[in-house]
């Protein structure tokens, strides 16, 4: 498989940081290793990068992967064998696993998803049943997905400090498939079995900000590990609150932050002698699925926004308002597959890469949200990522993937941490 094309000559940083990762593989490997001993892994999880030939970072991290239906079915034991850690790890004696899914139960594609989740548990030798928390599903209720499969989904019951089916199905994990935008439901809170991952981890909870906090900590000793700067796997950020779209207010303390993140990505530009034009990410501090998000190339575009950006920003998913975002350091994106643009999305479980594909856009930019209506995906097997080949170059397949598969393993490193430092249980 050929890496897709990246339109920025690869002479420049990032060649130098992909054979310093390449150099350092027993290092980076030994590293990990470590880390795992002291931080549990989440459950599973996917990161958006990008690459700009100068730079390849992490800007999401999902704690609730959708898309297993986007992996390439070639190396399913991949993921089945990580399956099989992560279920281990949990409940080493699990037999059955139940699964709770998004409520949107008419988005086929999603449904193709959950189809595949099911197949991996049940590869992995689980019996593995659907609850909902959608008040709309009163019985058992089967959903066909886009590509035919058929899953079946139940209410969820709550019987002591259990969550079970009717028949009292009830196994020791209960795996959230859904990113609890809506709120914690009650029906979860303080069950006795295993939730995975836990409710602070949900977008009612979670902050993308306390994410990237965990990350600068994470990046910050990784580069010292292998003696490069930070800032080539790292985007800055910087958090804004007490924002109202609709009425504009706070619009110039954003437009502050938007300014203050434009200078200091100049000086980065100027030090390697980058002559794109900066730009910034805005996006909600909570929620996914792309909503929220804008990109800007100086404060004035965050001022006096018209009535169409003001209602895209101040509400996703759920009908979450949004009062709080990330400024993030945009990071262009000059991998392109057939003239789209693209950017890699790397899927693990437990500690483990088990895939990935590439995210296209036709109709977007380099320095754009690539998670819009319009986009496609092109599977990649990532069947390498802890065997990069030394007789190539970096550009090349098995090491371009390592190198994304070591730079979404710190996003997943951070979101532990992250977990550990938001734990409303810990002491």
């Amino acid at each position: 498989m050929t890496v897709p094309h990246l339109t920025t000559a690869l002479t420049g940083p990032l060649l130098e940081l992909e054979s310093r990762i390449l150099t350092a593989q027993p290092h980076i490997e030994h590293w990990f290793r470590s880390q795992w001993h002291n931080h549990a892994a989440p459950f599973y999880g996917s990161v958006d990068l990008r690459n700009s030939g100068f730079k390849l970072a992490p800007v999401d991290m999902n704690l609730y992967p959708g898309g297993h239906n986007n992996l390439n079915p070639d190396f399913l034991p991949l993921a089945v064998q990580a399956a099989q850690s992560a279920v281990d790890r949990v409940c080493p004696k699990a037999k059955s696993i139940l699964l709770i899914p998004e409520n949107h139960t008419r988005n086929t594609f999603y449904l193709q998803n959950v189809a595949a989740l099911v197949h991996i548990f049940e590869q992995a030798g689980l019996k593995v049943r659907l609850g909902t928390l959608n008040p709309e599903i009163t019985e058992p209720t089967a959903l066909t997905a886009a590509n035919g499969a058929v899953v079946t989904v139940e209410p969820l019951q709550r019987r002591g400090n259990r969550v079970v089916l009717a028949d009292g199905f009830s196994p020791c994990i209960v795996l959230l498939n859904n990113d609890l935008s809506a709120g914690l439901p009650d029906v979860l809170a303080g069950i006795e079995q295993n939730l995975m991952p836990p409710l602070h981890a949900g977008w009612a909870v979670r902050r993308k900000t306390n994410h990237f906090a965990a990350y600068d900590q994470v990046a910050n000793d990784f580069a010292q590990l292998i003696s490069i700067d930070p800032w080539l796997i790292n985007p800055y950020f910087s958090a804004a609150g007490g924002l109202d779209f609709h009425t504009r207010q706070g619009e110039d303390a954003l437009a502050e932050h938007v300014a203050q993140m434009l200078d200091k990505i100049r000086i980065k530009y100027r030090e390697y002698g980058i002559t794109h034009d900066p730009y910034v990410i805005v996006k909600a501090d909570a929620g996914t699925y792309g909503m929220g998000v804008m990109s800007v190339k100086s404060p004035e575009e965050v001022v006096g926004l018209n009535r169409k950006a003001r209602n895209k920003m101040s509400v996703v998913k759920e009908g979450l308002e949004v009062s709080e975002v990330i400024v993030q350091e945009g990071v262009h994106t000059f991998e392109s597959i057939n003239d789209a643009v693209a950017e890699p999305v790397v899927y693990m479980m437990d500690r483990y890469v088990v895939g990935g594909f590439y995210r296209v856009h036709t109709g977007r930019g380099v320095d754009e949200n690539l998670n819009a209506p319009g986009m496609h995906f092109v599977p990649l097997s990532f069947e390498t990522a802890c065997l990069p080949d030394h007789k190539v170059g970096p550009d090349a397949p098995p090491n371009r993937f390592y190198a994304y598969g070591v730079v979404a393993r710190l996003a997943l490193l951070a979101a532990s941490r992250e977990l550990e430092a938001t734990d409303p249980d810990a002491e």
